[in-house]
């Protein structure tokens, strides 16, 4: 019989599920050949993942990583940097990427897959330096996630995601923003403009019908509408992916994209203000491996509470 595989485990608490029980999972993995290994002392429930996933990787064959998609963000510097493959409890309020690998949004049902499944090649999005797996906006999706609070988040779940949103929408203005790609450079009006890597955002929203997030490119939309109450109409479109077919939605797809505006604005990835613009985006094809199904393996969408951005 073949040694466990050790597993560096590590649950962020402060996620929305972050305290669910854990010896069922613990026993999953175990039962599955994966021997997780929980830090102590001042590296237990870290909330800089990555510096404690560096520390502690020379003593890892792979990290178990228990929490939401900010989580994942945050591990995203040192996943590149070890090399280690990832293995996803969705833990938190949306799971867009766990929705985007095919994954059980079920703890334990993800600890079991996690034993079974092989680490398939994912690609990362990068803004100035800063990486993300889902999305990455400019407008409204930026300015949500600066007032929608990690306590609304956790008490509220996706329904904390409308309640901002909705409080947001009737303040929302259009802005003029400078469009950089394949050697092209358009000056448009916005009221949201987003880079995506993966499929899902938002609490299962679709980036755009075929995207996958091992596809090698980034999937860009700009919501070029004159008024907000036209969003709640591209509602539908937004959910399966199609809004690209819009009139007054601009779509391509590209590996390379800068984002200009007069003034700075805050750009959120993955739920998360990281930078501003001047935004330079790129993909960077198979930068860390997750255990998850083949992409053929995996369903076309994945169904829940979905969030209009």
């Amino acid at each position: 019989m073949s040694a466990p595989r050790r597993a560096l485990m590590l649950v962020n608490p402060k996620a929305r599920n972050g305290g669910v029980p854990l010896d069922a999972i613990r026993e999953a993995l175990r039962d599955g050949g994966i021997e997780p290994v929980e830090p102590q002392g001042a590296d237990s429930g870290q909330a800089d993942c990555s510096a404690v996933i560096a520390r502690h990787a020379r003593n890892a064959d792979l990290i178990v990583l228990g929490g939401g998609d900010g989580t994942l963000n945050a591990a995203a510097p040192a996943l590149v940097e070890t090399g280690l493959p990832l293995g996803i409890l969705p833990l938190g309020t949306a799971n867009d990427l766990a929705r985007s690998l095919g994954l059980p949004l079920d703890p334990l049902a993800a600890a079991r897959a996690i034993t079974t499944a092989e680490a398939q090649p994912v690609d990362l999005g990068c803004v100035n330096g800063h990486y993300y797996f889902n999305v990455a906006s400019i407008g409204f999706s930026a300015d949500l996630a600066g007032e929608l609070t990690a306590e609304a988040k956790k008490t509220w779940g996706t329904v904390g995601y409308a309640i901002a949103a909705f409080r947001l929408l009737r303040r929302a203005r259009p802005f003029s923003i400078t469009i950089e790609h394949d050697g092209k450079v358009e000056k448009v009006t916005t009221i949201q403009a987003s880079v995506g890597n993966g499929r899902h955002y938002g609490g299962g929203m679709t980036v755009s019908e075929d995207a996958t997030v091992d596809d090698g490119k980034l999937d860009f939309y700009s919501l070029e509408v004159d008024h907000w109450w036209r969003l709640i109409a591209l509602l539908p479109a937004l959910r399966r992916g199609t809004h690209g077919e819009a009139a007054d939605v601009r779509a391509f797809s590209t590996t390379e994209i800068v984002l200009k505006t007069k003034k700075p604005r805050p750009v959120n990835t993955d739920g998360e203000l990281a930078t501003h613009t001047p935004a330079h985006f790129k993909v960077l094809p198979k930068a860390v491996r997750i255990f998850a199904p083949e992409r053929s393996a995996r369903p076309a969408a994945q169904t829940g509470f979905r969030m209009p951005f």
